[in-house]
């Protein structure tokens, strides 16, 4: 009925709710390079308000897009990557820590990274200083190509990073480290090292080529 033809139309499309991933470990974890209640923070609240923001932006578009409202869709275009983006992100971060981290790279990533900044040392010191470097908030990554060429990348605020396959990602937003390092950002980048989780970073690696 014509009715019917109207409802349907009008009708939103079903979409994805996303929800907070689990730890795989707990807050305490990664002490004394992060402290529990940083994790506890950044994990059960800024990480929970991107994803609380995304779910009720993508509900918007879907009502704008089921009304033809091309407008309302394009001003939604912000609000669904800056939450989408700080989903899609500390996702991979939580999964790029370890309580067990720090041991290094192994393997063909090891080689890689070598190949590409003559140690891991040298990679180590290269990624901090472009890191540290960001102004205001924002990510530094470890992406790699479909051929396993590396890059280190920086991106501003909650920007995914789109143009590679991200391996690992390091939040500099003050929210990740202030309560631990103040203003001291470089520290802060020097420590964490010792929680990486290495072998999360080579599956990406792995599935990056595959």
């Amino acid at each position: 009925s014509k009715a019917a033809a109207t409802t349907a139309r009008f009708m939103p499309r079903a979409m994805s709710t996303y929800s907070l991933p689990d730890l795989k470990y707990d807050y305490a974890a990664l002490e004394p390079t992060i402290s529990a209640k940083i994790m506890e923070l950044h994990h059960s609240k800024h990480h929970q308000t991107y994803v609380n923001n995304l779910n009720a932006a993508l509900e918007s578009y879907a009502e704008a897009e089921a009304k033809n409202d091309v407008a309302k869709m394009i001003a939604l275009q912000g609000a669904i990557k800056f939450n989408g983006g700080g989903h899609v992100n500390h996702s991979i971060f939580w999964e790029n820590l370890a309580p067990s981290g720090g041991d290094g790279p192994s393997g063909d990533l090891e080689a890689a990274i070598s190949a590409k900044w003559g140690s891991v040392e040298n990679f180590m010191k290269t990624f901090n200083a472009q890191t540290a470097a960001i102004q205001g908030s924002g990510w530094g990554w470890l992406g790699s190509n479909d051929k396993g060429e590396l890059a280190i990348v920086t991106m501003p605020n909650q920007d995914p990073l789109t143009s590679m396959t991200p391996l690992l990602g390091i939040d500099v937003w003050e929210h990740a480290y202030y309560l631990d390092y103040l203003n001291a950002r470089p520290k802060y980048l020097e420590s964490i090292w010792k929680v990486v989780n290495w072998g999360d970073v080579a599956a990406r690696y792995s599935a990056a080529k595959a």
